[in-house]
């Protein structure tokens, strides 16, 4: 997706090799017309999977979440971090690490929001080690439901995210994939990655 592509090397901030910080536009200030757009092509590329519903853990992926489930006509189920008291009981759990933020979170969804029969798409910002999206596969499978795939907006390539949630057999969609940051600079690895 090259409008996203562009944004990334005009706003983005590369911190290590292994970090880039997109929060000028998608993780704490969000430009609305990139993410709509961002939203749309994922809707397009998973518009025949037959989804029901969109799940995302918050917060950082309900933006892209809601512009693909306004397009796909469905509703957007977010996974919650934080405790609630309007979140008690009849709970889908899983546990997610976080290795930018070094913490491990207990996620929850409601039974009522996520039923056996429905067909999910999950919508994440970035894939690196692929925690989040193994913990939201876990509360998918808890509810019966069925997985149709897999929408990143950036997947960091030369980390294992990605192969592991491809070799589990589920598609992913990447709009752009980071092959390497090293020296400061984005590089950017066309085509779906190959692993050894």
């Amino acid at each position: 997706m090259k409008l996203l592509k562009d944004k990334i090397v005009e706003e983005g901030k590369v911190l290590s090799k292994d970090v880039l910080k997109v929060d000028a536009f998608l993780n704490h200030q969000i430009d609305p017309v990139i993410i709509k757009a961002i939203g749309e092509e994922i809707a397009d590329r998973f518009a025949e999977a037959g989804i029901t519903k969109i799940l995302t853990i918050e917060s950082s992926g309900i933006a892209p979440s809601m512009f693909a489930g306004l397009e796909l006509g469905v509703s957007v189920v977010f996974a919650r971090k934080s405790k609630s008291v309007t979140l008690s009981g009849n709970l889908l759990t899983s546990k997610v690490h976080s290795f930018t933020k070094n913490v491990t979170s207990d996620i929850s969804v409601s039974k009522d929001f996520l039923q056996e029969g429905d067909v999910v798409l999950i919508i994440d910002d970035f894939l690196a080690n692929g925690q989040a999206v193994l913990g939201l596969l876990e509360i998918i499978d808890q509810a019966g439901a069925t997985t149709a795939g897999v929408g990143i907006v950036i997947e960091k390539g030369f980390q294992p995210g990605g192969k592991l949630i491809r070799e589990k057999g589920i598609r992913v969609e990447s709009l752009a994939i980071i092959k390497s940051l090293e020296n400061g600079t984005v590089e950017f690895l066309e085509g779906t990655p190959t692993y050894e």
